[in-house]
């Protein structure tokens, strides 16, 4: 395997897609200057902890905290306002998008690459529109693409130990975001469970490869505690430290609010929401979420649709097979990864018992696709053009739906109609 780019490059292009992201996504941030969507929801919550003493009912105790400690500490900031509402979202989004830089480095040892992975994830329109509103999901993605982005970075070393204790940290911070934060952790001890399983039998490929995804000496030394310590003792420490500045270190009242949000989280909701949609919908595209419609002139309007760049999401289907078949046929760790981390954070949905869903909770599965399109488009025999070419038409893609994905743009009726290309997406 090709040694990873020096460090002190990478950590200089990091911070590069760090500010330039950071700024892109700040550009009329604050547009409109009123609550878009579920910002009625955290907003109030948020705005309900900054009180000298917290009021009752709480609200929102249906979710983790950090999410919302983090906007409050945002409202504090810059005020109770539009930049102080979603300022940490773009933090957050452009953190997101650094940490599938990191990804990239670690799955193709090569900045070109890793940059273009960075890039399509951007350009994909959800994390925009995710980053540029007051929820909680920009945050968990944040996190957990982070943790992510450890644990392939540790996941072909000898030792480790400390990127994997760092990776369960991370997805602890996650979780205590939003518990689907948990899903990319649950593939991660999924990973590790198939690899000793794979040992206790014993396995062996006949014409073992060196960039097999199963070799029977991965971590020789990353025994039993360590993987205890890393992917549970470490997240449930940094998931319970977030709910410290709310209920103190009561037991009592830790376990009230765990209960509180798993009954929430897992009794079967009521269909009926005008925007809800099925998880096998998500990677079509199916049903998008209108976050915000105003009419601002005659023929005028303003809009913020989570929608996503088909240009992005469709093609990354057809790269998700080809990944497939590589983990299968050729058994490569890289598409192994991509395939564990996607399919990890989309069909963990498909486990809950709730009816009410959303296209936005596809944002993570989405992301990682990125990776997928990238893994494919350099493959050995495509000229090294193709990759910057599709960059470019996702560029395209990006640049066209951006007038209904942020709301500062605004356009016409008319050419919103011409981007709502089928009946499930008016």
């Amino acid at each position: 395997m090709p040694a990873v780019p020096k460090v002190s490059q990478s950590a200089v292009i990091a911070v590069a897609i760090f500010l330039a992201a950071h700024l892109a996504l700040l550009i009329g941030l604050t547009t409109p200057e009123k609550f878009v969507f579920d910002e009625v929801h955290y907003v109030p919550a948020a705005r309900q902890m900054l009180a000298p003493v917290m009021s009752q009912p709480m609200l929102n105790p249906m979710h983790p905290p950090l999410a919302k400690e983090l906007i409050a500490t945002s409202i504090a900031a810059f005020g109770d306002n539009a930049l102080g509402w979603r300022y940490p979202g773009t933090l957050f989004g452009a953190l997101a998008i650094v940490a599938i830089y990191l990804c990239g480095l670690a799955l193709f040892a090569a900045q070109g690459p890793a940059i273009a992975a960075a890039l399509i994830a951007g350009f994909n329109q959800m994390l925009y529109v995710q980053a540029r509103i007051a929820m909680l999901d920009i945050f968990a993605l944040g996190f957990g693409l982070l943790a992510i982005a450890a644990y392939m970075h540790g996941f072909r070393r000898e030792r480790p130990h400390a990127l994997f204790a760092l990776a369960g940290s991370l997805f602890g911070l996650a979780a205590a975001c939003k518990w689907s934060g948990l899903f990319p952790l649950g593939a991660c001890v999924a990973i590790l469970a198939l690899v000793r399983l794979m040992r206790g039998w014993r396995a062996l490929f006949a014409d073992a490869r060196p960039d097999d995804w199963y070799r029977p000496d991965l971590w020789p030394d990353f025994r039993a505690v360590h993987v205890a310590l890393c992917f549970a003792v470490l997240p449930a420490l940094t998931y319970l430290a977030a709910f410290v500045p709310l209920y103190g270190v009561s037991p009592a009242d830790l376990i009230e609010a765990q209960r509180r949000i798993f009954a929430d989280n897992t009794t079967t909701a009521i269909a009926g929401h005008t925007y809800m949609s099925s998880w096998p919908s998500w990677p079509l595209l199916a049903r998008p979420v209108w976050f915000l419609f105003d009419k601002i002139a005659e023929d005028r309007i303003s809009a913020i649709v989570f929608l996503g760049n088909p240009l992005v999401a469709w093609p990354a289907l057809l790269a998700l097979i080809v990944v497939l078949r590589d983990v299968i046929v050729v058994r490569r760790w890289d598409a192994f990864l991509i395939a564990a981390f996607y399919f990890g954070c989309w069909l963990a949905w498909a486990l809950l018992p709730r009816t009410l869903g959303f296209i936005y909770y596809y944002l993570p599965a989405a992301t990682i696709a990125s990776l997928a399109l990238v893994y494919v488009l350099r493959r050995e025999g495509l000229p090294r053009w193709l990759l910057w070419a599709y960059v470019g038409l996702s560029a395209i893609g990006f640049a066209a739906m951006l007038p209904i994905s942020a709301a500062f743009i605004g356009t016409s009726m008319q050419n919103f109609n011409r981007l709502m290309l089928f009946q499930s997406w008016i």
